[in-house]
């Protein structure tokens, strides 16, 4: 024969895996300027290619994106600068 469990035990084992799902859930960004900004905290910044290819965006649109979501709306300010390579690495200051 089984025990059964007690309706406090059950509810104690929902609580704690409710609780680690709503932890991982938080940790990604859900939508995709929400996601483009957390690239653009990065302490390395990111790329015009990088962010496109994340977002599944062209790059007009991460630009538009950045300017017109970012910018003007938020009130973010944006920094550029050119690596060795030629591209520009973005980050929010």
């Amino acid at each position: 024969m089984t025990k059964k469990k007690s309706a406090t035990a059950k509810t104690a084992i929902a609580a704690t895996a409710s609780t680690v799902r709503n932890d991982q859930q938080s940790r990604k960004p859900k939508t995709k300027l929400a996601r483009l900004e957390a690239m653009l905290r990065r302490p390395n910044g990111a790329t015009i290619e990088q962010i496109s290819k994340s977002l599944v965006w062209q790059a007009h649109s991460v630009r538009g994106a950045m300017s017109g979501a970012l910018k003007k709306k938020q009130g973010l300010t944006i920094t550029h600068e050119l690596t060795d390579d030629g591209r520009r690495l973005y980050r929010i200051a």
